[in-house]
């Protein structure tokens, strides 16, 4: 049987170009290229633009939550992972206990986070929510800084006026 050839997708966002891959079952893969080289896409695949467009809206501040269908290539356990992360409301970040108390197991905290490590789908399986029990950024493959960029992105600091 012949594996199908997903469409890829480069476009430019504020942590550098972003390629986002997928077919018509959904995103399969989203990943920042830290090639400088790769240029965007002039034309992005049918089953893509509705999720470049949302990417996009997510970087403009205009989206929270992303609607596209997503279908991301892992373990059960992975996938569970996955899915507890998209509770985790824009704005909030959680912890990797809570993610593994609230798969049933404190005990498989490490399990949870290698999984969360290995999400595919950067950004919109928010696994940049996820910090460490003592409020630390941990762990981000994307770099530090970009989880940093990530979460100060969704939870801006507002200067109140004092007039």
């Amino acid at each position: 049987m012949k594996k199908k050839m997903s469409d890829v997708a480069y476009i430019e966002t504020p942590l550098g170009i972003t390629a986002i891959t997928g077919d018509q079952e959904g995103i399969s893969k989203i990943s920042i290229k830290e090639e400088s080289k790769r240029t965007v896409s002039n034309t992005i695949p049918y089953h893509l633009q509705e999720a470049v467009v949302q990417f996009k809206e997510y970087f403009e501040g205009k989206r929270t939550d992303f609607d596209v269908k997503l279908n991301p290539s892992g373990t059960d356990f992975q996938k569970r992972v996955w899915k507890e992360l998209l509770h985790i409301p824009y704005g909030h970040t959680t912890t990797y206990l809570d993610i593994a108390k609230r798969l049933g197991d404190p005990k498989c905290i490490r399990a949870a986070a290698s999984a969360n490590g290995k999400n595919p789908l950067w950004i919109m399986i928010p696994c940049h929510r996820v910090i460490g029990s003592d409020g630390s950024l941990t762990g981000y493959a994307g770099g530090l800084w970009r989880k940093k960029w990530l979460l100060d992105h969704e939870n801006p600091v507002k200067q109140q006026t004092l007039f």
